[in-house]
């Protein structure tokens, strides 16, 4: 039997600092998108808080093999249409740096990174659970 593991992909993505709204704007405008994809558990869209300029999405996948599925699937070109810009950078599911044709004449980002990861360790936490009785 095969057994898979989270794969983490994170895009750092710097906006400009009037920027970041607009970044949120056009995440918030494709919520969604991405959920029925095959093998795609979630992402979170991080806002910076301590003045930095970077915002990180970071988005959890079956699998490697699922996230290049999406990756170079039209679902993907579309999201990220933007002129010189393909399916090879990315790897979030909303529309981050790109354009989205006329409707949004102008990229976001001034740069992105993708960074990949697997989960090798944690813990669960105890938020939310009743506390332990005496």
């Amino acid at each position: 039997m095969m057994r898979f593991m989270t794969v983490i992909k994170i895009n750092a993505i710097t906006v400009p600092a009037d920027g970041g709204d607009e970044l949120a704007r056009r995440f918030a405008a494709r919520a969604g998108a991405v959920d029925n994809q095959d093998g795609f558990e979630g992402f979170e869209l991080l806002r910076p808080t301590d003045g930095k300029l970077t915002w990180l999405v970071v988005t959890r996948w079956r699998d490697e093999a699922s996230f290049e599925a999406w990756r170079t699937s039209p679902a993907f070109g579309q999201g990220h249409r933007q002129a010189g810009e393909g399916p090879q950078a990315s790897g979030h599911p909303g529309p981050g740096h790109a354009a989205d044709a006329a409707a949004e004449p102008r990229p976001v980002a001034v740069s992105s990174e993708l960074w990949s990861f697997v989960v090798s360790g944690g813990s669960a936490g105890t938020a939310g659970q009743a506390p332990p009785r005496p």
